[in-house]
């Protein structure tokens, strides 16, 4: 990992300080993480490879984003207040948030500093042509952790508000 992978990920950590924050859900909040992450996954993304089992790497690794994507969303408390509906990341939100990082922060990590010929030999014996294999399915992974989020807590916040909107229609 060189500075700017750091300098990416702190940028990633710093969203995460922002959701604790809290704060109410506006445009901004909807395409920030999103442009961050794609942003991201422009500056890494140069293929995608789909040769051996490349393709299911990529699948399994997205999938793992969408898991943590969806308990992000799950467990992110929602409040409904007279000017719209806030978010605020609890612990176990932020945990899950920082866990799929620190996967890929590890993952990079261990293969700078010692694990590459065991990551060779995993690629190796499962078909997986290449780094770029192992970079697009970690991209994918954030990506897919990232929107999945968004979509979770913005579909629980339509919920919230229609709700809400019936309950005061009925009185």
């Amino acid at each position: 990992m060189n500075i700017t992978d750091y300098c990416v990920n702190g940028i990633l950590v710093l969203l995460v300080v922002r959701q604790m924050r809290g704060s109410r859900l506006d445009l901004i909040n909807l395409v920030l993480p999103v442009v961050l992450v794609g942003a991201t996954a422009v500056y890494y993304l140069r293929s995608l490879p789909t040769v051996g089992n490349d393709l299911v790497l990529e699948l399994v690794l997205a999938g793992s984003g969408v898991a943590l994507g969806a308990l992000c969303g799950l467990t992110t408390h929602l409040r409904r207040k007279a000017d719209g509906v806030y978010a605020k990341a609890g612990v176990v939100a932020a945990a899950l948030w920082v866990f799929g990082m620190a996967f890929r922060m590890g993952f990079a990590f261990a293969d700078d500093h010692g694990a590459g010929d065991a990551i060779a030999n995993f690629s190796r014996n499962h078909q997986i042509s290449s780094a770029q294999a192992w970079i697009a399915a970690f991209v994918m992974m954030a990506l897919a952790q990232a929107v999945t989020r968004l979509v979770v807590i913005r579909y629980r916040a339509y919920r919230l508000t229609s709700f809400a909107a019936r309950g005061l229609a009925a009185e």
